[in-house]
């Protein structure tokens, strides 16, 4: 580097990773479901999240329609996460108990 020059940036130095693992962390699957109450990005609403189910897709979509029949409420199924709306974080997690599946609540 010359004297007096200001680089901002620079892809030459520095370390590099080139594990790709690193980059895409996961949940490990330890087949428990973990539900939250979600308000941030819905405008103020409340929904109710159910992710890491242990399931295939398909029986994801159906759980969740079974979820929001018996709630009675609408909500969605999307990118393996069940999304329902309002604040059922209790009834979800006995519900899921009822199915046989290990359920926890997640979050404050």
């Amino acid at each position: 580097m010359r004297k007096g020059t200001r680089l901002v940036y620079s892809t030459e130095l520095g370390r590099i990773r080139s594990d790709s693992k690193a980059n895409n962390v996961e949940q490990p699957d330890d087949s428990v479901c973990r539900v939250r109450r979600e308000t941030k990005g819905r405008g103020g609403k409340e929904a109710t999240v159910i992710w890491g189910v242990p399931v295939s897709e398909v029986e994801l979509k159906s759980l969740g329609k079974a979820i929001k029949q018996k709630l009675g409420t609408g909500g969605s199924v999307k990118d393996g996460e069940i999304v329902v709306q309002g604040d059922h974080v209790n009834t979800v997690i006995s519900f899921l108990k009822e199915k046989g599946l290990q359920a926890k609540k997640a979050g404050g």
